[in-house]
């Protein structure tokens, strides 16, 4: 049985034709697309909002999105502006 159904193929059709011509942008930044993986991956997203037959997203893909987040750079930013505060406020107290 086949996984994906026609209207799956003629969008990821149709996304690779734009591509190639150098028309095919991306949703939220606008920015041309130039991988023929993202151009797959947006073919197949608009069959899904089509209602066309495509299978569920993997679960491997969900979980790159989500590690892409790097909560741990805040940390770091925080604890720059403690010490830099400190050492002003050594310096005020050198100077007086």
């Amino acid at each position: 049985m086949a996984r994906y159904g026609k209207k799956a193929q003629s969008k990821v059709k149709k996304a690779m034709h734009e591509r190639k011509a150098g028309t095919l942008k991306s949703g939220r930044s606008g920015k041309k697309v130039k991988s023929r993986k993202q151009a797959i991956a947006i073919g197949l997203s608009e069959a899904r909002k089509a209602g066309g037959k495509v299978p569920k997203k993997s679960s491997s893909s969900k979980k790159k999105a989500s590690s892409k987040r790097k909560p741990a750079a805040k940390k770091k930013a925080s604890s720059k502006r403690k010490s830099s505060a400190k050492s002003k406020s050594s310096s005020a107290k050198k100077k007086s």
